[in-house]
């Protein structure tokens, strides 16, 4: 989900459930930029300031297209799909972000969500202990993610295209996301990107990487 301005700090499992979600539609392809560029000023228009993200790590789940965990500015993050509009468009709660080293009950929650066992030894865990742990498991595959996003509003609606890297392979992305769902419906259709596929990063990293 987009966070316009927002800093990346760390929450607690019962703060995040307190945070309202909201609704996602986001599509990959290429030549995605070019079109929301020539459709994006068909509305109120407010541009925000281009962000290259610093690289995350995506933990992809086998098991799962409905929990996001991911690694970014030394917090594990993790939010998972809780519901979809009547239009389809995808809804993820989130679940707390975990400062490194991360506590051993902590990790546990987050593999119940991505539906993996693993065997916790230790007590707390370092990223790199995580990211050789999750290389080595048979049902998950740590990506790596770069992001060049370019965020706007239209009418309100939070909107992006964005350029992404998995594992260094590129693809365009746009997305609008907000709790109006019919504004949503509105600026996804002007946008010109309505009839194409709604896919997660989820969906997306699981196509480089084979598991989908």
């Amino acid at each position: 989900m987009i966070e316009p301005h927002a800093k990346n700090q760390a929450t607690s499992t019962e703060d995040a459930a307190k945070i309202v979600p909201r609704a996602e539609f986001r599509v990959f392809g290429q030549g995605v930029i070019d079109l929301v560029k020539e459709k994006m000023w068909n509305g109120k228009t407010i541009l925000f300031q281009a962000r290259k993200m610093p690289v995350e790590t995506y933990f992809i789940s086998a098991n799962t297209n409905e929990a996001n965990g991911k690694v970014r500015d030394g917090l594990l993050d993790i939010k998972t799909k809780v519901g979809e509009t009547p239009e389809g468009y995808e809804i993820f709660q989130p679940r707390g972000k975990f400062q490194f080293p991360v506590k051993q009950e902590d990790l546990a929650v987050i593999l119940s969500h991505l539906k993996v066992e693993m065997d916790l030894a230790q007590e707390t865990y370092t990223i790199a202990e995580f990211i050789a742990m999750a290389r080595k498991h048979p049902d998950l595959a740590p990506v790596s993610v770069e992001k060049m996003r370019y965020g706007f509003t239209i009418d309100g609606i939070i909107c992006e295209y964005a350029q992404v890297w998995f594992n260094g392979a590129m693809v365009e992305s746009a997305c609008a996301e907000s709790e109006n769902y019919a504004g949503m419906k509105q600026v996804i259709e002007g946008l010109g990107i309505a009839a194409m596929p709604n896919t997660n990063y989820l969906k997306a990293a699981k196509r480089v990487v084979g598991l989908l």
